[in-house]
């Protein structure tokens, strides 16, 4: 595997400069790439993508996972993304095994009680399966169970969340999609794609917003 400057033996530093503007870029993620920029067993990571220094991701998605994720250079945008407290909205798509009963729905909508916890009240309904990308490898089902497509958003984000409350009410989940980011939409990206949306108005607005503060630098005097 040919090693980008990204990565190394060893995690490098991809530190910014206290100067830089605020960097904010959307990806499409692919399926099984990792949401961190080395890995040691040259797995496939963000650095295969992902060629702007500095930025990190704002809250993770699993490696098993995919869609939309926010990278930024800016702790307090970070933290608006990925503080369960600033209550983000994100919306993902879900393939589950199983006919989606009214009865499952309304159990993941009033919360699930996991092992960590019970999970906050979330929005979900049934949808047509959405013009998505082929997955490679496929999805692997069962011909004699039919699958269903599901819109779930939250505002937390617990480990494996969404695939720990569709497996509690008997609907494993077979394909997993982030679709948005507060008011960041997947479309029109392809896996692998970026979009630079750091003169979006909508960031400035969140920054405004989060009670985090970006930190002083002050110039030491010449002597």
């Amino acid at each position: 595997m040919k090693k980008n400057q990204y990565t190394s033996k060893h995690t490098k530093l991809r530190s910014r400069p206290l100067d830089a503007p605020t960097r904010v870029i959307l990806l499409n993620k692919p399926y099984l790439v990792l949401c961190q920029f080395s890995d040691d067993q040259g797995r496939a990571t963000l650095a295969d993508y992902i060629k702007e220094p500095g930025v990190y991701a704002a809250g993770r998605l699993d490696r098993d996972s995919e869609g939309l994720l926010l990278l930024t250079n800016s702790g307090p945008l970070q933290h608006c993304m990925a503080n369960p407290s600033q209550k983000m909205p994100k919306t993902y798509w879900v393939q589950v095994e199983g006919e989606a009963s009214d009865a499952a729905l309304e159990q993941l909508r009033k919360g699930i009680e996991l092992k960590d916890g019970r999970t906050q009240p979330a929005k979900v309904k049934r949808i047509p399966p959405p013009d998505v990308w082929e997955r490679h490898p496929p999805v692997r089902f069962r011909a004699a169970i039919p699958t269903s497509w599901l819109a779930i958003t939250l505002t937390e984000g617990k480990n494996r969340q969404v695939r720990r409350m569709t497996a509690t009410v008997g609907l494993p989940t077979l394909r997993l999609i982030r679709a948005a980011i507060g008011p960041w939409q997947l479309a029109p990206l392809k896996p692998g794609d970026t979009l630079d949306i750091s003169r979006d108005e909508k960031i400035e607005t969140l920054l405004r917003q989060s009670p985090v503060r970006p930190a002083k630098h002050h110039k030491r005097p010449v002597r």
